[in-house]
């Protein structure tokens, strides 16, 4: 299988490599991410049953209104995604970073789920 974006094959191999360790349960879902170019996306997934408990993105009302920088936006969608994460009940997460590296926006995100309330 020849693949011709190297940078694509490589966060697919860093990502599957994550992914074998890391496995979200109902009392510990899992807070797994998506980085575009335009925004981001944020889940927690009970991977037991496979179903998603809850999400957020920069594309929600007060976030895609906001004029922010995309940094400040991720920060935003963090927070919104663990007073999501309060009214279904969850408090403890495992952190997937999708195989982005952790800096920048995704370090934003992580850092506004934690400033709201999640922990891991």
């Amino acid at each position: 299988m020849a693949i011709k974006d190297k940078r694509k094959f490589r966060r697919l191999r860093i990502k599957l490599g994550v992914r074998r360790s890391i496995v979200g349960t109902l009392e510990r879902p899992r807070l797994t991410i998506f980085r575009s170019n335009k925004g981001i996306y944020a889940q927690l997934i009970n991977d037991s049953d496979g179903i998603t408990l809850a999400a957020a993105s920069s594309t929600s009302k007060g976030i895609a209104e906001a004029k922010v920088t995309k940094i400040e936006q991720a920060k935003l969608v963090g927070s919104l995604l663990a007073e999501k994460a309060k009214e279904v009940g969850v408090e403890s997460v495992v952190f997937d970073r999708n195989g982005y590296l952790y800096h920048g926006r995704v370090k934003s995100l992580a850092d506004g789920a934690r400033e709201g309330g999640l922990k891991f």
